[in-house]
């Protein structure tokens, strides 16, 4: 399994991006995908998350300003992060569920990093202001 994720850069607060994770190995519409960032000096927190249904969850500080999405033909999740703030530049990554078509369970499994058994290299994004 392999997950690359692209399409971080430098924006303004207030301004947009958009960052994918193209899939090979499974298919990303049959495993829940998240998306995770990591600031210097700090732990890994939990973005956003999809499952194979399509529910989506959100951290609180993301929540209304970022979209979580995916391209099943193209194999490839989205997160596109709009009304930037500072506080959101970190390294992006992407994780995969192992499970096929997980069942559904209680929401702290769709944020929790260990629910993710592979993980992409990150991509940088920077908010300045």
């Amino acid at each position: 399994v392999q997950l690359q994720a692209s399409g971080g850069g430098l924006a303004q607060v207030g301004g947009s991006l958009r960052v994918s994770c193209a899939a090979s190995g499974r298919t990303v519409s049959n495993h829940v995908m998240g998306w995770f960032r990591q600031a210097p000096g700090k732990e890994r927190e939990f973005v956003a998350s999809i499952r194979p249904g399509g529910k989506t969850y959100y951290s609180d500080s993301v929540k209304g300003r970022f979209t979580i999405s995916r391209d099943n033909a193209k194999n490839t999740v989205y997160l596109q992060m709009d009304s930037l703030k500072p506080e959101d530049t970190a390294v992006y990554s992407c994780g995969l569920d192992a499970t096929f078509r997980s069942p559904i369970r209680d929401d702290d499994y769709y944020t929790d990093r260990r629910t993710y058994d592979y993980w992409g290299r990150g991509t940088q994004v920077t908010v300045s202001s």
